[in-house]
């Protein structure tokens, strides 16, 4: 079972982890900046930029792919302002109709041009490719040390880590100007902290993490992991350090859940089939922050606070 675990189901689990966590991170900041809409937003506009740089470079490699996601971000923040001033709507509004507008038109181009033959396709979109991501040299633990068999790794996991190592030390690197920007915008001002830069530095690196996590898991988990864990997080603690750990915590413990439930679930309960592991995790991300809404220490203290 050893063998069989790693060339199948270990590569899909770190993955999962991997695209949980690098979700979580800039989570975390957008939800306490009360633009956690923005994960959901770049999650959906993100599809048109993929298929837009496949369409011009005919490839899906990482680089046009990144581009093409980060430049649908950038035009679906011009056009989130554009609305909201134009039209003097509220921004939650301006929001809505831009990523389902920009959302819609990336799976009417999908349709609508051939890319069936590099497996980019709607239902790909929204479900990803993490049950087929497995490790066909791996014949047991040992290959994690066999230079042979590393080189056969599905490279979507080489691509989430190195993105979630980048994510995570740029958090380390801007900490002060991130929390500072994040709880008080007029002081950061005031102490020549570039706010503006450091909420669309946040946007860029959310589209980048939404993209290197699109091939792999999907539009669904990309979505809940940008803001369960965080949710879950915030009602756990009132401190941003501990909230950025349990927000990991949370993700990659759904990603775990969801991945083994969506195998081995329906099994229990007696039928022969799968469900999507995508599916499954963020219907078990969901749960937690339902049973944290419940239960979690903070929730506790707002009940008290509110009697």
């Amino acid at each position: 079972m050893g063998a069989e675990f790693v060339q199948l189901s270990l590569t899909p689990i770190l993955i999962g982890i991997l695209a949980a966590i690098a979700c979580a991170i800039p989570g975390n900041f957008l939800l306490l900046r009360k633009q956690a809409l923005i994960g959901d937003a770049i999650s959906h506009v993100v599809l048109p930029g993929i298929v837009a740089a496949f369409l011009v470079t005919g490839t899906i490699s990482t680089w046009p792919m990144m581009l093409g996601a980060a430049g649908a971000a950038v035009v679906a923040v011009v056009m989130i302002e554009a609305i909201r001033r134009l039209g003097r709507i509220e921004t939650g509004a301006a929001m809505g109709v831009t990523f389902t507008t920009l959302f819609a038109a990336g799976v009417l181009l999908l349709e609508q041009t051939d890319t069936s033959s590099v497996h980019l396709d709607v239902e790909h979109a929204l479900y990803g490719n993490l049950e087929s991501l497995i490790w066909l040299s791996a014949t047991g633990w040992t290959s994690l040390w066999d230079p042979a068999a590393l080189a056969d790794l599905p490279p979507e996991l080489t691509r989430m880590a190195v993105t979630t190592l980048v994510i995570a030390l740029l958090t380390v690197v801007f900490w002060r100007a991130l929390k500072i920007s994040t709880f008080d915008e007029g002081y950061a001002n005031s102490i020549g902290i570039p706010v503006k830069t450091i909420g669309f530095a946040l946007v860029i690196v959310s589209a980048v993490a939404a993209v290197a996590a699109f091939d792999a898991v999907g539009s669904i988990i990309v979505i809940a992991m940008f803001i369960c864990p965080p949710a879950t997080a915030r009602l756990m603690t009132n401190r941003l350090e501990h909230q950025i750990l349990w927000s990991i915590f949370f993700g990659a413990g759904s990603a775990v859940a969801g991945y083994v439930l969506a195998g081995y679930g329906p099994l229990w309960l007696g039928s022969s089939n799968a469900v999507s592991a995508a599916g499954m995790i963020a219907t078990v991300s969901g749960l937690v922050l339902g049973v944290a809404c419940l239960y979690a220490p903070a929730r506790s203290r707002v009940t008290a606070a509110g009697h």
